[in-house]
């Protein structure tokens, strides 16, 4: 049984080569993302099980997202597989400063949102798990989607097994109202949740002088047991500082900041996750906030959505380890 159970879309990802606009394109470099499957390729990355549920169109793009999931270790036993709707696909521009970067979706009636309650027998996949992650892009995609979160969280809570939400929160989706509306429905259910200060302030209209004070004021309006906080400093588009906050029961844990050339940043909040489960997993907050952010700094080194990363990658990076040629 898969210590780690996460639940989502997962998509082909498109994206023209050195930097060229869609509009350029000729050719185009195809990835696999998603972020709870980027979160779950994370842990089994660091040497955990971890297991992706979602729900496939069975055709060459479905059987590709799948594929890859397995490669990378991921537990794929739980997909629902179906003839109806279609892969999602987005479409990803690399920016370079004064230009950002930009994200195109192609993803209106994927198999995933057409998912209903009942669909999946979620008491049984919990069942024998240690942990359940889903994110806020899950209930974003349709209202069936939503109910179905609910019913995987309540199934996870009922289990006694552990769940974080990463709050994710994507304009492009849903209003800030929608995603007030269902998020904060979803938080009696939520043990540990992740966010941005950003994200925080579009959908639960919480902000703060700080990010601990932001952090303490979500611990204060929902009873979840940690709140984790990604802080990004963005000087340049290739060029960002890079660290993250946890709060518990009034105390406030911090790590070390990394100075992160970025060569994909797309897929680096999931694998903070995947850090932070992993070291929550271990009983140790502050090792999860350390591998956390370790591996997300490393992520943003690497193309694709995936953290192609071992555990003594992260261990050197967190032990100091420099820049020079490894021979």
């Amino acid at each position: 049984m898969p210590e780690v159970i996460t639940f989502g879309e997962a998509m082909i990802r498109l994206s023209p080569p050195q930097f060229r606009r869609l509009e350029q394109a000729r050719s185009l470099d195809v990835f696999v993302g998603g972020a709870e499957l980027n979160t779950a390729v994370g842990l089994a990355r660091l040497g955990r099980t971890a297991a992706w549920v979602s729900r496939l169109t069975r055709n060459p793009l479905g059987r590709l997202v799948a594929q890859q999931a397995r490669e990378a270790g991921v537990d794929t036993e739980h997909i629902v597989w179906t003839d109806e709707g279609r892969v999602g696909l987005y479409f990803v521009e690399f920016g370079a400063a004064p230009r950002a970067s930009s994200v195109l979706y192609d993803r209106r009636d994927s198999a995933i949102a057409g998912i209903q309650p009942g669909v999946v027998p979620w008491a049984t996949i919990v069942a024998g798990a240690r942990w359940f992650h889903v994110t806020g892009i899950t209930p974003a995609l349709s209202t069936g989607a939503a109910e179905a979160t609910r019913e995987a969280l309540q199934a996870a809570r009922k289990a006694g097994v552990p769940t974080s939400i990463d709050l994710n929160y994507r304009a492009k989706l849903w209003s800030q109202a929608e995603a007030g509306r269902w998020m904060a429905s979803f938080m009696d259910l939520c043990n540990v949740l992740i966010t941005t200060e950003e994200d925080t302030e579009r959908v639960f209209q919480i902000t703060g002088r700080t990010y601990e004070e932001v952090a303490a004021q979500l611990a204060k309006r929902f009873p979840l047991d940690v709140v984790a906080i990604t802080l990004r400093e963005n000087p340049l588009v290739w060029r960002n500082g890079w660290t993250a906050i946890a709060w518990r029961q009034g105390t406030v844990y911090r790590t070390r900041r990394y100075e992160v050339e970025i060569v994909d940043r797309l897929g680096a909040g999931d694998a903070f996750a995947a850090g932070l489960i992993h070291g929550m997993l271990d009983g140790d907050l502050q090792k999860g906030l350390d591998w956390g952010v370790a591996l997300s700094a490393l992520k943003h080194s690497i193309p694709g959505d995936f953290a192609w990363v071992s555990p003594g990658e992260v261990e050197a990076l967190l032990q100091g380890g420099g820049l020079r040629i490894s021979r």
